[in-house]
Order: C-alpha cells, then sequence, then structure tokens
C-alpha cells in the first residue's frame, strides 16, 4: 500500500510500505477515505518530539471502511468508521474512570520504559506518533491496523459524509475537552490562545457551554475571521498587546477562563519567545511556552486555565509564583476521545456543531508531502487540509 513515511525534519515521503495485517483478536483492518494533518503532526515534521524512526507512517486523523475484523473485534465488514487518535483497551483502572488517554495497556512494554524516564508514567498509545506512545503505524495511508477495535471506532450513520464527521478523531472532542477542563460558568468570559483548529473548535464549545463572551487571540487574519463567525471577539497580537488588551476588555479583572490552544511552538518576537528560541535551535531547551504563560497572567485571580495545547519536554520561566498566588487551576492532557464521541456524533447529526467550515484544501495522499509544506509555511490560508487515498485531481 501507499503511506506517508516520516525520514527526518521536515522529510515526509509516500512510500509503498506492506499492507497491515491481523495481529490480535481485536483488531480490525481499515481502508482509509479520508485522513486529516494536524497541528501536531507539525511538531514532527519540525523534530520536536523524540524517538521518532525513518519510515514510521504518520496520521491520527483518520476514517474509512472495515475491510477485515479479528475475532473478537465488534465491527463489522463494510462499516463506515471514525478511529480515536488515542488507543484504549477499555478495560484497565484508567479505561474504567473513561480517562481513556492514560490507559495502561495500549502503549506496549518494550516502548514504555521511554514514557516512564520522561513523564513518570507511561500513557496510551497513540497512532502515527513515535514509539515513546506505542510506534503504531498511522492513518496518512491506504490501510491501517486498528487495535481494540472494539473500543475506539464509532459507527457513522447513513447521511453523514466523510467531512462532517472526520474530526471526531481528534480535534472536535479535543477543543470540547479543552472548554470542559475551563469549567465553563455561565455569564463567563473566556479568552482562546490559537485559532487553529483545536482553538476554533474551543470557541464553539465554550459558547456552547453558556460563555457570554469568548475573545480569540492569534495574528493570522483569516483564523481571527473564522472565530469571529462564531461570535468571537478577537485580539491580534501582532497589532496590540495581548495582556493589555484582555485587561481593558474585562474591566482590568480578566478572563474567569483561559485556554492554551498554542502549545509548545509559540510565535512572536516576545522577549520570552526569543529566549526559548535560542534554548530550543541550541539544545538547550524543548518547547516555546510564551501562550501558557500569557494564559496565567491574565487570567483573573480565582480563575481556571486549561491547556489542550501539546508540550513535550521541560521549560523554565514558568510563572509558578503568579499561578500560586492567584489561585488558580489548571486542567490538562491528551484527549480522552471515546468519551466523548456519541454526544458529538449527535450534536453533528443535529447540526449543533459545525465541522465542515474548517476544510481549506482536499487532496490526493499522494501530495501528502505538498500537504504538509503548506500547512506549515501558509497557515493563514490552510487552515485543515484533507488527505483522500485514490483521489484524482481535474
Amino acid at each position: 500500500m501507499r503511506a506517508l513515511t516520516w525520514h527526518g525534519k521536515h522529510d515526509v515521503r509516500v512510500d509503498t510500505v506492506p499492507d497491515p495485517e491481523i495481529v490480535n483478536p481485536r483488531d480490525a483492518i481499515i481502508k482509509i477515505t479520508s485522513t486529516a494533518i494536524c497541528g501536531s503532526d507539525l511538531h514532527l515534521y519540525d523534530g520536536y518530539i523524540p524517538t521518532m524512526k525513518a519510515g514510521d507512517i504518520l496520521g491520527h486523523e483518520f476514517m474509512g471502511e472495515v475491510v477485515e475484523t479479528g475475532p473478537k473485534s465488534t465491527l463489522q465488514k463494510g462499516q463506515r468508521v471514525v478511529v480515536p487518535f488515542t488507543i484504549a483497551c477499555g478495560q484497565c483502572f484508567h479505561c474504567g474512570k473513561q480517562q481513556f488517554s492514560a490507559c495502561d495497556n495500549s502503549n506496549p512494554a518494550d516502548n514504555m520504559d521511554i514514557a516512564q524516564e520522561l513523564y513518570g508514567q507511561p500513557f496510551a498509545g497513540l497512532f502515527g506518533y513515535s514509539h515513546m506512545t506505542g510506534g503504531y503505524a498511522g492513518g496518512q495511508a491506504e490501510y491501517v491496523r486498528v487495535p481494540f477495535s472494539d473500543v475506539g471506532p464509532i459507527v457513522i450513520p447513513d447521511g453523514l459524509d466523510d467531512d462532517e464527521v472526520l474530526f471526531l478523531s481528534d480535534i472536535l472532542p479535543t477543543g470540547w475537552m479543552g472548554a470542559e477542563n475551563a469549567d465553563i460558568e455561565p455569564g463567563d468570559t473566556v479568552a482562546v490562545w490559537g485559532c487553529g483548529p483545536v482553538g476554533l473548535f474551543a470557541v464553539q464549545s465554550a459558547f456552547l457551554m453558556g460563555a457570554e463572551r469568548v475573545i480569540a487571540i492569534d495574528h493570522f487574519p483569516h483564523r481571527l475571521e473564522l472565530a469571529k463567525k462564531f461570535g468571537a471577539e478577537t485580539i491580534n497580537f501582532e497589532e496590540s498587546k495581548t495582556y493589555e488588551a484582555l485587561m481593558a476588555m474585562t474591566g482590568g479583572i480578566g478572563p474567569d477562563a483561559c485556554i492554551d490552544c498554542v502549545g509548545l511552538e509559540a510565535h512572536g518576537l516576545f522577549g520570552d519567545n526569543i529566549i526559548d528560541q535560542i534554548k530550543v535551535s541550541t539544545f538547550l531547551g524543548t518547547d516555546r511556552i510564551h501562550a501558557i504563560r500569557q494564559a496565567i497572567l491574565a487570567c483573573r485571580k480565582g480563575g481556571r486555565v486549561s491547556m489542550p495545547a501539546v508540550y513535550g519536554g521541560f521549560v523554565d520561566k514558568f510563572p509558578l509564583g503568579a499561578f500560586m498566588e492567584k489561585g488558580l487551576t489548571l486542567k490538562t492532557g491528551q484527549t480522552h476521545v471515546q468519551r466523548y464521541l456519541p454526544g458529538l456524533l449527535n450534536a453533528i447529526a443535529e447540526k449543533k456543531i459545525d465541522t465542515t467550515f474548517l476544510i481549506s484544501h482536499r487532496m490526493p495522499l499522494e501530495r501528502a508531502a505538498d500537504g504538509y509544506k503548506m500547512f506549515h509555511d501558509q497557515q493563514n490560508e490552510a487552515t485543515k487540509i484533507v488527505l483522500k487515498p485514490g483521489m484524482v485531481e481535474a
């Protein structure tokens, strides 16, 4: 089959690789019909995530048709399914608490030591996202093996097309959980850093959860315009000072809740960010954390901070004193996708949540390398790129 493979920083290629096979009784094989490039994939593209190996198949946002099942899979051939990016067994302590991204059994033993050394404990396996998260082949391919297929995939009813439901695989539940972790109360003012896909879904979700005002922060004009369509007020951090603008917009109190949807590759010519960039480029640091620093400083006293954004390593200049003195709470984590799928699928079917607005480009899988470069270099115009195996361009 054909699949997008990683070969180093800014080097991804569509190669011919072996077809996936059933390995365990609960496996299924999915023929991919749609797969998307995620902002988190750019962390791999930029070389920030460790334990990648040449030839690894990328991709963790995908859906398709069931073509083969193991004897203990609950799926049936011919069903259309969306597959969560988090792989979970459904039977361990954490899965029992619906903490699916903390699953104890989906990250193979020979990879668990890596995560344990870096983070204290291993976490769930993820599709197409390094050997630290299990080394699983991803879904930017013609076919993919899905472990624990009786737990993860959700069957899509007739009448919903791929574009409407594809983002159930990651970014929609991630934006939703980001808003949920902010403990939004009716009448709240919520600030969202980053108007990428997760940030835009966090904006939608915050309003659905009762926020009175949502303030979206970015520097890409088109993405800020998309946030405005959902009723958000906006701050372009290249034109205004974010902290000062938030204080002015909230009467000097600060937002009730702040959501960081930026993560470890924060943009902007800010003093702290420039220092972070120097440290990253000289291997003295790993993450650029300007967004979460700013969220903590801007959040009102007694407020809540949510961090669905991805961070990978150790950081400095973290405003721990401000965090403590202001009495803030912080919730974060990889998304427990399986927990949210039924409710979000119903919301899509009932037209309460729109997802299709986000798609800016559709490309054949064979052009995946071009798609990565475009998504990396043209973030104002390329809001979301969907890859279609077998697609023929006009």
